[in-house]
């Protein structure tokens, strides 16, 4: 028989005695996330997105108090029905006017809106200008009287 078989009456091996475990070979700690949740990095661009939609709604509610109602949406891309004829721009907004089950609505459409910006800020400020100009068709008044600073850069 070989000697170096083992004895089934010996007991199995242990484990070295323990000791704290490294997390990795450096001992820097396991990786996380590339960054924290709080910073924007952390945000998708359809949650980054929302953010600025809910930003730009914010603002005015505060001058029209009136908007408290009214719902604010993002779709990706205008449905067909939705959508301009042929020939004619993409829409990068919508206002659907209230019915009697239902507040007025107005939805900004990503898409169109992320491929016409070049930046952050220029998306943001696009945003901005899409609801204005979509609060502005709602309460009857040019986009000017809705936000004074309409069409500034």
């Amino acid at each position: 028989m070989d000697s170096s078989a083992q004895n089934p009456a010996s007991p199995a091996p242990q484990p070295p005695a323990s000791r704290p475990r490294r997390r990795d070979r450096h001992g820097r700690g396991m990786r996380g996330p590339i960054a924290p949740p709080q910073v924007p990095l952390a945000l998708s661009r359809a949650e980054a997105f929302d953010d600025l939609v809910r930003d730009a709604a914010d603002r005015l509610e505060r001058r029209w108090p009136q908007l408290a109602d009214v719902e604010f949406a993002v779709q990706d891309v205008p449905l067909p029905q939705d959508g301009a004829a042929e020939g004619e721009p993409v829409p990068l907004g919508r206002l659907i006017a209230a019915a009697k089950d239902r507040p007025s609505r107005i939805v900004v459409y990503r898409r169109p809106v992320e491929i016409r910006a070049k930046s952050r800020d220029e998306r943001a400020l696009l945003v901005h200008e899409v609801v204005v100009e979509q609060v502005a068709e709602l309460l009857g008044l040019s986009p000017e009287n809705v936000d004074p600073k309409y069409g500034e850069d």
